[in-house]
């Protein structure tokens, strides 16, 4: 378990080149909208993304977000060293 702000992790998904969500879903056997969810996302639509372990609480920098799994966070921070 981590905590974060949503606005860094925002920045860090902005930071991800294009492709790298299905990348990243691809690399795990997960939905690309499920990876789009667990940065903010709302994909949930005909069951393709799943909401994740993200509890989000009001504040500065777009307040706080406490991830239960880093799994995805840290692949994107991967692809974003590379």
């Amino acid at each position: 378990m981590t905590t974060i702000t949503f606005n860094e992790l925002r920045r860090i998904k902005d930071s991800l080149p294009t492709g790298s969500m299905q990348r990243i879903a691809d690399e795990l056997g997960i939905e690309a909208d499920t990876v789009r969810n667990y940065f903010g996302g709302t994909h949930y639509n005909a069951g393709e993304g799943k909401p994740l372990g993200m509890h989000i609480e009001p504040g500065p920098d777009g307040g706080i977000v406490v991830l239960d799994d880093i799994t995805i966070l840290e692949k994107a921070k991967a692809i974003i060293a590379q």
